[in-house]
């Protein structure tokens, strides 16, 4: 049965003005946006050996190919497209500030002006299929995938607890993904080549369409090449998935430098340790032994304990991962925090609305552990000092 919707009277948006005014939330501190100049990402680590950084040039490539349904459409050689997905290319959501970071906006001067989400669903068409994109999907709008150190002592005295999401086979603790649902990095990629483009692959060998008629190529669409061409020798890039590609990228990805320089800058690295926000967003770490060169034993900044905590009422998608529940996340890490432009598992802290500063504030709702730590920097701070916390964060 076909529903039809009826048409506000005249007066109506005036009527709803106030009210979205009221929604939208004004803070005497500003987000200075993200920041400008060079980027600073989206290179190898530092150290690697002249054939690891081949690897992960080539690997880069891999990572920005675009997909189309056999992989015989000039300048989109990926293949397996579809039939449920978000876009055609991992670079295409990953890009902001280069390849490999998060998703771009639309309007603020990035290379793409409107969301290619849109596009997607008339790209190569075939005859007689009729692809249409969700009614919450807007050109105007950013990408998103739809979905429905410090002591013990100190963090139960701020009301943090925490826990790591684990695998259910060996009990080890995993890390990646909004609720450090997956344990490596190359499970993660296959999940989201299957999830975000609707490539099966040899992690996650299943159509999710579901519909038998859109089932256009055997599977898994992804695979491991046994031949080069018609050589059985090649690169690394050249034998392997796709999804093992992703993985090598991401691996061999270097994390964004920090321009932490002003004396406001430097206050608010302060105050963030103080006010608690170090608790959970942990700023510096160890790694441990690596087979990759120079990578063994190296201190990085990710801002981030890896466990997952109870995010509140406010925050919670209903989503459960592992044994993370449906208000729970692991903790953004923040490094490249400076040049994101949208916060929060589903992007509601962004241009227009607050930035960092909303992402904070949603921070504390019925239940979050990070209620404690919200309230310091709501009620401790002067208007000064949380100015430079922002500040400090569009640094990193």
């Amino acid at each position: 049965m076909r529903t039809t919707r009826s048409r506000p009277k005249p007066h109506s948006l005036s009527l709803l003005l106030p009210l979205l005014a009221l929604a939208i939330p004004a803070y005497a501190q500003v987000d200075p946006g993200p920041r400008g100049g060079v980027a600073n990402a989206g290179g190898p680590l530092a150290g690697l050996s002249a054939v690891e950084v081949s690897a992960f040039n080539d690997a880069k490539a891999v990572f920005a190919e675009i997909d189309s349904v056999s992989g015989g459409i000039a300048g989109e050689d990926g293949s397996g497209l579809g039939p449920t997905f978000n876009a055609n290319s991992c670079a295409s959501c990953h890009a902001q500030p280069a390849v490999g970071g998060t998703s771009p906006h639309p309007t603020l001067g990035q290379v793409r002006r409107s969301n290619p989400q849109i596009a997607f669903a008339t790209l190569d068409r075939l005859a007689g299929r009729n692809q249409t994109v969700p009614s919450f999907i807007l050109a105007s709008e950013e990408q998103l995938t739809s979905r429905f150190a410090s002591t013990a002592t100190q963090r139960a005295n701020f009301g943090i607890g925490g826990h790591f999401n684990r695998n259910g086979n060996d009990g080890s603790i995993t890390r990646f993904g909004w609720k450090a649902q997956n344990k490596s990095l190359l499970i993660f990629a296959g999940e989201a080549y299957n999830v975000e483009q609707g490539v099966t692959n040899e992690l996650f060998q299943n159509e999710r369409g579901g519909d038998e008629n859109c089932e256009a190529n055997p599977t898994p669409e992804d695979h491991s090449h046994f031949l080069n061409g018609t050589s059985t020798t090649g690169t690394l890039a050249q034998l392997s998935s796709d999804a093992v590609n992703f993985a090598n990228f991401m691996r061999l990805l270097a994390p964004p430098a920090t321009t932490i320089n002003t004396a406001s800058e430097l206050n608010g690295q302060s105050l963030f340790n103080s006010v608690g926000c170090n608790l959970c967003h942990t700023t510096t770490m160890v790694s441990e032994e690596s087979v990759l060169t120079g990578q063994t034993n190296v201190t990085y900044h990710p801002f981030s304990d890896f466990a997952v905590h109870h995010m509140g009422t406010g925050l919670a998608d209903g989503v459960s991962q592992g044994n993370a529940g449906g208000d729970e996340f692991r903790s953004a890490p923040l490094w490249g925090a400076g040049q994101r432009i949208f916060f929060l598992h589903d992007g509601r802290a962004g241009p227009g609305n607050g930035g960092l500063m909303k992402a904070i504030q949603e921070h504390s709702s019925t239940g979050s552990e990070a209620n404690t730590v919200i309230s310091r920097f709501n009620n401790l701070l002067t208007p000064s000092q949380k100015q430079d916390i922002l500040n400090f964060l569009r640094a990193l």
